[in-house]
C-alpha cells in the first residue's frame, strides 16, 4: 500500500525533526507536488490558502500550521470542502508572554530612549529620561488568553494590577485577581494597554484614532498580536503629539517596517521583528505541532489543536471518512 503524501510549503519555517517525523508516517514532498498531497505543512506567512490554492490540492485532508495565528487561511472555504485545519495553539505561550512581559518593562522604564541615548553620545551630558515604575502601575490586557494569564502573573510578581477585556470573564482571573472591564473602560482606566488579541474581522484596526484618545496622556501602548489590530497612521499621530507615553511593538503594519518609515523616526516608540515566538526551542516545539497534527490526521485520528472541529461534525452526520 502506497504511503500518504504529505507536502511542505516553500518558504515556511520547518525544524529537521518536526519534518523527520512526518517522514515516518508519510512521503514528504514539497509543495510543488500538493496535487498529490493528502496533507499540508504551513506557516501563518506561506502559503495563502484560499480557493484557488485548494482547487490545485484535490485531494487534501489536512492542513496544519506551525504557528498559531492564521490569518493566511481561509477556515471556512477549508470547512466547506471538509479539510480539517490545525494551529500550534499552545506551543508558545511562555515565550510570547516572555517578550510581551519584556515590552512591557522596556516601554514603561524607556529603555528605547535609554539605548538611543547612548548610542548617540548624550550619556556624558546627563542622565537618560526617566521612566515610571511597574509596581502600583495598572496593566490592561485586551484578549486574555493562556498568553494574557501567563502575562498577567509576570505583571503581578512586579506589583502591577490587572485590568483585562474579553467577551466573556476568563475563569482563571482570580489566580491573578484580575478585574473583567469594558474595551472604553479598559482604555481609560489602564497606565499601559496591551494587545493579545487574535486578529479578525472584528478586531481588524480596533485601535485608532477614537480609542488612543481615550487612553491617559502619560498612558503606554504595547502590541504583541498581530500588526493589523492597529490603524498605523493613528498610533503615530498619538505618539508623535504625545498623546499617549510610549509605545512598544512586536508586530507592525506593514511588516516588516521599511527603513524610513515614520514610527522609527519616534523616540518613543520601540519596536522588534515580531521575535514573540523567536527561541531555538519553541520554533522547534511550534514545528512538531504541526507535525504531529498531521501525523494523526493521516491516521484518521481528531487533530489535537483543530481550529474547524465542524468538519467532524459535516463528516458525522454525512457518513464521510474523508477526515
Amino acid at each position: 500500500m502506497s504511503r500518504p503524501v504529505v507536502a511542505f510549503a516553500k518558504g515556511a519555517w520547518q525544524y529537521p525533526s518536526a519534518r523527520a517525523l512526518v517522514g515516518e508516517h508519510a512521503e514528504v514532498v514539497e509543495e510543488d507536488r500538493v496535487a498529490e498531497a493528502a496533507g499540508l505543512y504551513c506557516d501563518s506567512n506561506k502559503p495563502r490558502v484560499d480557493a484557488a490554492y485548494l482547487d490545485q490540492a484535490p485531494l487534501l485532508r489536512i492542513i496544519a500550521s506551525a504557528s498559531v495565528g492564521y490569518d493566511n487561511i481561509d477556515v471556512a472555504e477549508c470547512t466547506r470542502r471538509g479539510i480539517a485545519f490545525s494551529n500550534s495553539r499552545g506551543s508558545l505561550t511562555q515565550a510570547v508572554a516572555d517578550v510581551a512581559y519584556l515590552l512591557v518593562l522596556s516601554v514603561f522604564r524607556h529603555f528605547g530612549e535609554g539605548a538611543g541615548w547612548v548610542r548617540d553620545g548624550k550619556w556624558p551630558s546627563g542622565d537618560a529620561p526617566y521612566g515610571d515604575d511597574l509596581e502600583g502601575s495598572t496593566l490592561g490586557i485586551v484578549g486574555m488568553g493562556a498568553i494574557g494569564l501567563a502575562l498577567a502573573k509576570r505583571a503581578r510578581a512586579s506589583g502591577m494590577r490587572i485590568v483585562y477585556c474579553n467577551r466573556h470573564h476568563t475563569p482563571n482571573e482570580t489566580e491573578v485577581d484580575a478585574r473583567h472591564l469594558t474595551f472604553e473602560a479598559l482604555l481609560r482606566t489602564a497606565d499601559c494597554v496591551i494587545v493579545l488579541t487574535p486578529l479578525t474581522d472584528e478586531t481588524r484596526g480596533m485601535f485608532g484614532r477614537e480609542q488612543f484618545a481615550l487612553m491617559k496622556p502619560s498612558a503606554y501602548f504595547v502590541n504583541v498580536a498581530r500588526g493589523k489590530v492597529v490603524q498605523t497612521e493613528a498610533l503615530f499621530e498619538a505618539l508623535a503629539g504625545r498623546q499617549i507615553a510610549g509605545a512598544a511593538l512586536d508586530v507592525t503594519d506593514p511588516e516588516p517596517l521599511p527603513p524610513e518609515h515614520p514610527l522609527l523616526s519616534l523616540p518613543n516608540a520601540l519596536i522588534v521583528p515580531h521575535i514573540g515566538s523567536a527561541t531555538h526551542q519553541t520554533r522547534e516545539r511550534m514545528s512538531l505541532y504541526a507535525a504531529r497534527n498531521l501525523i494523526a490526521g493521516i491516521q484518521g485520528k481528531p487533530l489535537p489543536q483543530i481550529v474547524n472541529s465542524a468538519v467532524y461534525e459535516s463528516a458525522a452526520r454525512s457518513g464521510s471518512s474523508r477526515v
